[in-house]
């Protein structure tokens, strides 16, 4: 996404504000490569004495007696002990800490612990409690009421920095003066190794899913209504009874009156709706082990609320993202429920097969992701069916466009579709930039998969631009256009946790952005003022929905300005070589901090340990 302020103003407008925001100090003279300074033997270890807390509560010191305990109200992830910070519900604060020692002769350490959050606050804006995890003085991440989660959920931090020290890993909990948030901490960890290549992706499962809808809209476009089957394959070696399905556009309505409606599940039995309405339990009628497939299906209401937003219509034009259902992901941190965010996205899913089929009235053209052909359908009606192969989400829009077409140089049809109000001549400026976007991007990063790519062009939309594979929204904007294209590589091919790690897809492609608009980014990491310690540019959504103002220039300018100095170290060729390669490797799949870091590292002799520190780029 390509953020506005709330009230929206052209993109463009916004991009000089970013880079007049993002005055970043006089780049770093590219370090000299020398060969990486050897290390002392590492013997790997696990160096936080009893970190499940069930050897009683040596060596941890604790404000109180009663923060580690197995006591009722709270269960622990494993054994039956756990430390509980909080849950007082007035003026409180806990804390907990052990002194540890990391060994230097060790290239990579890893803090680990595993989190349950529950809290009796109501609001979804404001943190009135926190906990805040930290090693030595440097704060890891802070927590809050809102992050409150069903179960536990692992955290991790690359701590490798502190190798060499003695620090202590340190939890405080704080408590404002009403409504009770526990914040309940189990098996923590610190392991040390001498291996430079972090180890192989955990296994993320349901996986290759394969979905088919078919919905028939009102007059307006504005209501669809079918059925939808989804069919998945346990990758794990732990048997799977249950899935998620992520129904993230009930975020833009209430639990009371739902945009997105799902019932008569078949293949499984529904539970109940949670955080806040966008997650949606099926217990499996049958467990699956690994290997084996199964199908869901349910019968699937959308009703699109007013508002020119990526779920919304404005006046006779609809913008349908993410409005069908698609299966969680769950690996060894567990399932991951995170919230919606307005401010970028949380959508992390697997690369997945989509055929829909989309019975409309003639009057109204459905640009959407994928290939489509109409067919006539009943009297006065179109049905568009559009399949897509190995994408991650599947989005469509529905309107009296005006719609123009061409091909990208290296063979890419590119279709705009424009509401009233959009001239011809500035229709016609966004489709020569996607030609030369897509093909720019394509060179760099690998040929575009997607079949055709539609842009989607309304001046009124708040947010900038969105992405969708093969399936973008933006306002009339050069940079902005380029930048939701760039997306195409930077969340749909390589895709990432886009609520956890939003800087995999938001930097690159703004880094993506740069390049294929010749900019250099000279000098772009001059002046850059953090705000906190806790600010870094690998902070996940949660820490920057409770720091707003800061998303864009900290996640975008500093992200890709980090990118342009890495490219300083590398050189030009190495640079350009790193991420096409890197492209190539998590092709459909899923990248994480850790391993482009490694791959980094690959890349040159140089040690880039102090170039991640400085750069705040952690995991």
């Amino acid at each position: 996404m390509r953020p506005t302020p709330r009230k929206a103003f052209a993109a463009s407008v916004f991009t000089v504000a970013v880079l007049a925001g993002v005055s970043l100090p006089a780049t770093p003279a590219a370090a000299t490569p020398r060969a990486a300074p050897s290390a002392a033997a590492c013997t790997p270890a696990q160096v936080v004495t009893n970190g499940g807390f069930e050897s009683g509560t040596s060596p941890w010191s604790q404000s109180s007696t009663s923060v580690i305990t197995n006591r009722t109200g709270q269960t622990a992830h494993g054994g039956t002990t756990f430390a509980w910070l909080d849950g007082v519900g007035s003026t409180h604060t806990d804390t907990l800490s052990q002194s540890v020692t990391i060994p230097s002769g060790c290239s990579s350490a890893t803090l680990t612990f595993w989190l349950h959050i529950d809290t009796a606050e109501t609001t979804s804006s404001t943190a009135y409690d926190k906990l805040t995890a930290k090693i030595g003085t440097t704060t890891l991440a802070t927590y809050s009421n809102l992050n409150k989660n069903t179960g536990y959920a692992q955290k991790s931090f690359d701590v490798s920095a502190f190798a060499g020290q003695t620090v202590n890993v340190a939890f405080t909990g704080t408590e404002d003066s009403s409504l009770q948030t526990s914040f309940v901490v189990d098996d923590v960890a610190l392991d040390t190794s001498g291996d430079t290549t972090p180890p192989a992706d955990s296994t993320r499962t349901p996986a290759a899913p394969s979905y088919t809808v078919s919905l028939s809209s009102n007059t307006s476009g504005t209501v669809w209504t079918g059925h939808e089957s989804a069919t998945f394959t346990n990758a794990s070696s732990t048997a799977l009874s249950e899935v998620y399905l992520r129904l993230w556009d009930n975020y833009h309505g209430t639990c009371s009156s739902l945009p997105i409606a799902v019932s008569n599940v078949t293949g499984g039995t529904a539970g109940a709706l949670s955080v806040d309405c966008t997650a949606l339990k099926i217990d499996l009628s049958t467990p699956l082990t690994q290997g084996q497939t199964a199908t869901i299906g349910f019968d699937l209401g959308i009703t699109v609320p007013s508002g020119a937003d990526r779920f919304g219509y404005d006046g006779a034009f609809s913008f349908i993202g993410n409005a069908l259902p698609v299966l969680a992901v769950k690996d060894t941190a567990g399932w991951h429920l995170d919230p919606y965010t307005n401010n970028g996205e949380s959508f992390y899913s697997l690369a997945a097969d989509f055929k829909v089929t989309l019975d409309h009235p003639s009057t109204l053209l459905v640009p959407a992701t994928g290939a489509s052909v109409d067919t006539p359908g009943s009297s006065g009606r179109t049905i568009t069916t559009a399949t897509a192969s190995k994408v991650r989400d599947f989005a469509w829009a529905a309107g009296p466009f005006t719609k123009i077409s061409g091909t990208s140089t290296a063979g890419t049809p590119i279709n705009v579709y424009s509401v009233t109000g959009i001239s011809s001549a500035n229709a016609q400026s966004m489709l020569t930039t996607a030609k030369t976007a897509v093909d720019a991007h394509a060179s760099r990063f690998g040929a575009y998969p997607y079949g055709e790519l539609d842009a989607v062009i309304d001046n009124n939309f708040w947010f900038g631009g969105m992405e969708y594979p093969g399936f973008v929204l933006d306002l009339v904007s050069t940079t902005a256009l380029t930048h939701e294209i760039g997306h195409q590589w930077w969340y749909g091919i390589v895709g990432d946790d886009e609520y956890n790690s939003p800087w995999l897809d938001e930097a690159f492609t703004d880094y993506a952005t740069d390049l294929a608009l010749s900019k250099t980014g000279t000098s772009c990491w001059n002046s850059v003022s953090w705000a906190s310690t806790a600010e870094k540019i690998t902070n996940s959504m949660a820490y920057w929905d409770t720091h707003s103002s800061r998303y864009s220039t900290v996640v975008y300018g500093y992200g890709k300005c980090a990118l342009h100095d890495l490219r300083r170290v590398l050189g030009d060729t190495a640079m350009a070589k790193l991420l096409k390669d890197y492209a190539t490797s998590h092709w459909y799949g899923v990248s994480t901090t850790a391993e482009f870091k490694a791959a980094a590292q690959a890349a040159t002799t140089t040690d880039l340990t102090s170039f991640w520190t400085q750069h705040r780029i952690d995991g």
